[in-house]
């Protein structure tokens, strides 16, 4: 065997060789780990799931309980200090560089594991190889060592560095860090969540951050149709194969235009797209009322430099304004009786699906009643958004 292994690779075999052996690693944490053992977005034939497992421990270590349940609670204590990787809260130089540290000290709490870990895998392989104490799980990645030398010889051992290194910092670092930090959003959720880039291809999907939080037991996470999640195309194909089942999907929405009243299947519907709502509200209402306000003459919207901040506040969910910026908002809420009317209304709005405790026909009443008090606003736009509303109807074929 040559110093260049049993392949004998040329210089850009190596690089062809490591981008595989990565995405496949990616593609399991975000097929098995993720949508599936996480958020059970779909049901795996049990050899697929075996060799996603395989895999993992042949070139991370990981233990699937452990990832499953810091997941778990990062979406249950999002942005707070029970946030096993916030970078609202530890900084988002921490969270990127360091984030591998914070899920090893987060997989190290027994309460954590106990009450986000369940339904995980407990079968005598999980026990005595994928998750056994000592160094036998460690087996995996030192396997994949001596694979990698075989089959490359010296260089194998920066390949080995390079697949080691490549979980940690994308997965815990890239998407936990900036993830929740810089990129677009879609959705206006109660957390910081964003999509880095319309093309989730690098991190097999995971880029499109912000539509998993929208709705995070989704199998899928594109919604636009310019986003791509690779992911997805994999799990479809796995399903053409009978290899894979989806049981959840985003919701559609279903505009009925003959539809004038608002009844329990608006109820249903809303309840189902509330995510989708806010972004109509937002694209529908918020977006021309503040178009119109900067042309009259409303003076604190003439500032360039205040215009941009406002208008991004107006759309973010108030979860994530902090006092700073809610000065700013006032400021532009008690300038303009427009801004402040249709502002009020998305929270108003927010406010009838968060009431738990109400049964439907109280939440039908609250809806109507919301709908009855915004077409007396005077605003064309929300009048407009109420007959949006009561068009709203439930689809034909659920998500199963």
């Amino acid at each position: 065997m040559s110093f260049y292994g049993l392949l004998n690779l040329p210089w850009w075999g190596y690089v062809i060789f490591t981008l595989i052996m990565t995405h496949i690693t990616m593609v399991s944490v975000t097929i098995y780990l993720h949508r599936y053992g996480a958020h059970r977005g779909l049901e795996l034939h049990p050899a697929v799931a075996h060799f996603f497992r395989f895999w993992l421990w042949l070139t991370t270590g990981m233990k699937t309980k452990e990832w499953v349940a810091v997941h778990r609670k990062h979406h249950a204590k999002c942005e707070t200090t029970e946030d096993p990787h916030s970078p609202q809260i530890e900084g988002i130089s921490k969270v990127l560089w360091e984030g591998a540290e914070l899920y090893r000290k987060a997989k190290k709490d027994p309460e954590t594991l106990e009450k986000y870990g369940k339904g995980t895998p407990n079968d005598w392989l999980e026990r005595h190889v994928y998750s056994a104490k000592f160094m036998r799980s460690k087996q995996g990645v030192a396997l994949m060592l001596i694979l990698d030398l075989l089959l490359l010889g010296g260089p194998g051992i920066i390949v080995w560095a390079i697949q080691m290194a490549w979980t940690p910092f994308w997965a815990a670092g890239v998407i936990n860090g900036i993830g929740h930090y810089f990129g677009y959003r879609n959705f206006e959720c109660e957390d910081a969540s964003t999509n880095l880039l319309p093309w989730g291809i690098l991190i097999a999907g995971e880029e499109l951050h912000n539509n998993h939080h929208a709705y995070g037991t989704s199998a899928k996470l594109s919604v636009k149709w310019y986003e791509f999640d690779i992911g997805w195309m994999y799990i479809r194909t796995l399903e053409l194969l009978k290899l894979a089942q989806v049981k959840r999907l985003p919701p559609k929405a279903v505009i009925d235009a003959n539809k004038l009243d608002v009844d329990m299947d608006t109820v249903k519907a809303i309840i189902s797209n509330r995510m989708h709502l806010l972004a109509c509200y937002s694209r529908k209402v918020i977006k021309p009322v503040f178009k119109q306000e900067r042309k009259s003459t409303c003076d604190i919207l003439k500032h360039r430099s205040l215009t941009r901040r406002i208008k991004q506040l107006l759309l973010r969910d108030k979860s994530q304004v902090n006092s700073e910026e809610q000065r700013d908002l006032d400021s532009a809420l008690q300038a303009s009786t427009s801004l402040h009317t249709v502002y009020q209304y998305r929270t108003k709005l927010q406010a009838i699906w968060e009431r738990t405790n109400n049964n439907n026909k109280e939440l039908l009443e609250a809806l109507q009643e919301w709908c009855h008090q915004a077409e007396k606003s005077g605003i064309a736009a929300l009048q407009e958004f109420v007959r949006f509303v009561k068009s709203y109807c439930i689809a034909q074929k659920a998500n199963n």
